[in-house]
């Protein structure tokens, strides 16, 4: 399958358009929508959240990434990036720089591929979709191998908000295997318990738990923790 994950947001015709590329050149494949809502040009939040929600995709899942905002400069490469038995389409701008560090092994290319038609703001569209398509159907993409190197020296966990989901509970970058449930959180001046689920904490409680992909997130029982607690992307997790 070809997952795509980006900053291109629910409106517009963005990912649509990339699915429709996709079909055109491979039509066999299924396409994934996983994540479309990175918070917008923010390649560190997107980073950390790409290797939350890859890890669990059965081998030779194809990732399209573009968390772009240096489209059309030339100073960041597309690269692909074989992470053990997944494959990674997109900017070298760091947004890999996460789940390249927890893989086993990584091989990288730098991708030379020219459309005919190349758009200086949607290379999502004219470049990334027809390598992936090429990926899918096993043919060479025409590239040269590159050796790999991280973009940042980014920490392990970062201790921010880097996303807000539908419910208004806010995702941090901080991996949940790396905190004690003892720990209480200060966030926004406010201090912030453990509970294993909503179930364990009264309606209108704030807490901390860890959510489904394996990050410490922050909610509120019954409630919007991104308005409760004032929060933003970038807002300090002590």
């Amino acid at each position: 399958m070809i997952v795509l994950f980006t900053d291109y947001g629910q409106q517009g015709p963005y990912i649509g358009e990339i699915e429709a590329m996709l079909f055109r050149y491979a039509p066999s494949e299924r396409v994934i929508n996983l994540l479309c809502d990175v918070p917008a040009q923010n390649v560190q939040a997107g980073a950390y959240l790409l290797a939350a929600l890859s890890a669990d995709f059965p081998k030779g899942t194809i990732f399209f990434c573009v968390v772009d905002p240096g489209v059309g400069s030339g100073r960041d490469l597309p690269v692909v990036i074989r992470l053990v038995d997944h494959l990674f389409v997109g900017p070298h701008n760091g947004l890999f720089d996460l789940v390249s560090r927890w893989s086993a092994t990584v091989e990288c290319w730098q991708i030379t591929y020219l459309p005919v038609k190349l758009s200086n703001s949607f290379h999502g569209r004219d470049l990334y979709a027809p390598v992936c398509a090429m990926l899918a159907r096993q043919q060479p993409v025409p590239g040269r191998k590159i050796a790999w190197s991280q973009r940042y020296n980014w920490p392990d966990d970062l201790a921010e908000i880097i996303y807000f989901d539908s419910f208004g509970n806010a995702w941090t970058g901080i991996r949940a295997a790396a905190m004690e449930v003892s720990k209480t959180l200060v966030v926004a001046g406010r201090e912030i318990k453990h509970s294993d689920s909503f179930a364990g904490v009264p309606p209108g409680t704030s807490f901390w738990y860890e959510n489904s992909s394996g990050l410490v997130e922050i909610a509120v029982n019954r409630g919007c923790a991104r308005e409760e607690l004032g929060l933003e992307i970038g807002s300090e997790v002590r």
